[in-house]
């Protein structure tokens, strides 16, 4: 049965669309237009409690039954221990795989975010400190990435669910406004990740 997938045209949202696909899992997208406030509804409040995409249904979760599962990094490591893909079993190999998809949901996606929040303001008194701080910490965090890619093909050497959430990020390396360029090693990573059929069908499909 297929995955109801609740989400938006936003680095989270785009995690769990290439996850999926590479994956090979069977969803419906239902978007959930975060500009209409439709993340406040009620009915979608009974799946994501926190009021954010995304957000799934899986209809064969755990003993047969149906559940629901929100914020994007609980979501990958449901859909890896699901399928049994890109997610170790192994203690150790599974480790760094959890690392760094905890550095993604703690530092590289937070603080992009704030960088995409202050670059859109229009008074240039009210986004120039907040665009300094950000900015800054965003580019230490392509800094970290790229020190780590240098001797690593993916961030836990075998591709995992970490790199599927730090690319729903690096995909808005643009808005960031950090040029790859400078970052040689995740230029090489973004690169490998994005010529993946799924990745590529993953960043296709509509969410909006």
């Amino acid at each position: 049965m297929a995955i109801d997938f609740y989400a938006w045209n936003t680095p989270n949202g785009r995690k769990i669309s290439v996850a999926l696909e590479e994956m090979g899992l069977p969803y419906t997208v239902h978007p959930v237009n975060i500009g209409k406030d439709e993340q406040f509804a009620p009915d979608f409040l009974k799946i994501s409690p926190n009021n954010k995409i995304p957000a799934i249904v899986d209809p064969d979760g755990p003993h047969g039954r149906p559940v629901s599962v929100f914020e994007s990094g609980a979501i990958l490591l449901y859909l890896g221990e699901k399928t049994g893909q890109f997610l170790p079993r192994d203690l150790g190999e599974r480790i760094p795989v959890l690392e760094w998809l905890m550095w993604q949901m703690g530092g590289f996606g937070p603080m992009p975010g704030q960088v995409h929040h202050f670059i859109a303001l229009t008074s240039e008194q009210d986004r120039r400190y907040g665009l300094e701080r950000f900015s800054k910490e965003t580019r230490r965090l392509y800094g970290v990435l790229d020190r780590r890619l240098a001797d690593h093909e993916f961030v836990a050497d075998k591709i995992s669910v970490a790199d599927f959430a730090i690319i729903g990020w690096a995909w808005r390396h643009e808005r960031h406004e950090v040029a790859l360029e400078d970052y040689p090693n995740v230029k090489r990573w973004y690169e490998t990740m994005m010529a993946r059929p799924g990745v590529k069908r993953g960043f296709e499909v509509s969410l909006s």
